[in-house]
C-alpha cells in the first residue's frame, strides 16, 4: 500500500515506479524527505507502516529500534539473524527485540538485501576518508557521520552511548568472499528501490542517512530518502513475515500477547 502518486515530492515522483504506489491517500499519516547525511527519530505505532524510498539509488539508512514503552527493550541483531537463519534482511523477515518480540517486519522490499553487520561510520573514519567539512564553513553541506548522528537523535529521548547497539543499514549490501573478507556492492542500489517497515509494537525509530562505512565512493555525497507513513494494520494469519519460518510465528504470538 502507498500514497497517491500526485502527493509525492517531484524528486521522489520521478524515481518511484508506479507499481509501488499501493496505499490509499486517506490512510497516509505523513510524508517527508530525509536529506542525505541528516538524521531523524520518532514514534511509529503498532499498525503503522513506514516506507523508505531510495530516491537516487545511492542512499544508506542506518537504523535503531526501541520499544517506546520500555526503551530497555530494543532491536537485537543476533536474535534477529539466528532466528531466521540469515545474515541480511529483506521481504518476509522480522526485526526482533531482545525480549523475543517482533518490533517490526518487512512485508515488501524491492531492494533485496539490507546490511546487518557493518555498523556505522564514525568521525575518525569519515575524516580520514572524506576530509573535514565543518558547519562553520560548509553550512548544511557539512560532513555528518552515522555514529554521531544516531547519538544526537538518541539524546532527544534520554538515551545515550550505551544504547548505541548493533544497527541496520537499509539499502546497502555487503557480502563476504571465500576468504571471509567483506565487500561493498556499489551496484546493488538502484533509484526508486523501497522498503516497507510494518510496526508490530509502538516503536521509537532512529534513522541516519549518512554514508555506509564501507561505501566505495571517494566523495562525501549522501543522497535523500523519501519517508512515508500510513495506517496498515498488523500481520495477519497468512502474512508473508509470519509464515516465513516457524520462529516468526512464535515471535508474532509473543508480541500479540504483550497487547492483550
Amino acid at each position: 500500500m502507498q500514497t497517491s502518486f500526485a502527493t509525492l515530492t517531484p524528486l521522489a515522483r520521478a524515481a518511484v515506479p508506479a507499481t509501488s504506489i499501493r496505499y490509499s491517500p486517506e490512510l497516509v499519516l505523513w510524508e517527508d524527505t530525509l536529506p542525505g547525511g541528516a538524521s531523524w527519530s520518532g514514534l511509529l505505532r503498532r499498525g503503522n507502516t513506514l516506507r523508505l524510498t531510495d530516491v537516487q539509488g545511492r542512499a544508506n539508512v542506518s537504523a535503531l529500534f526501541f520499544n517506546h514503552e520500555d526503551r530497555n527493550e530494543r532491536y537485537n541483531m543476533p536474535d534477529t539473524l539466528k532466528a531466521q537463519h540469515t545474515a541480511f534482511l529483506t521481504r518476509g523477515h522480522a526485526l526482533y527485540s531482545d525480549m523475543g518480540r517482533v518490533l517490526c517486519s518487512i512485508p515488501e522490499d524491492s531492494c533485496g538485501w539490507h546490511d546487518t553487520v557493518c555498523g556505522v561510520l564514525d568521525a575518525e573514519r569519515m575524516t580520514a576518508k572524506y576530509g573535514e567539512a565543518r558547519y562553520q564553513q560548509a553550512r548544511n553541506a557539512m560532513h555528518r557521520n552515522g555514529r554521531d548522528s544516531l547519538l544526537v537523535e538518541l539524546g532527544k529521548w534520554g538515551l545515550g552511548k550505551r544504547d548505541l547497539v548493533a544497527n541496520l543499514n537499509f539499502f546497502s549490501k555487503v557480502a563476504a568472499d571465500e576468504s571471509g573478507a567483506l565487500h561493498f556492492d556499489s551496484a546493488h542500489r538502484q533509484p526508486g528501490q523501497y522498503l516497507d517497515l510494518r510496526f508490530e509494537m509502538n516503536v521509537l525509530v532512529v534513522l541516519s542517512a549518512a554514508p555506509h562505512p564501507f561505501d566505495t565512493s571517494p566523495r562525501y555525497d549522501p543522497t535523500p530518502v523519501q519517508t512515508t507513513a500510513w495506517r496498515s494494520g498488523t500481520a495477519g494469519a497468512d502474512d508473508v513475515c509470519r509464515l516465513s519460518c516457524p520462529e516468526n510465528d512464535r515471535g508474532f504470538i509473543n508480541t500479540e500477547r504483550w497487547f492483550l
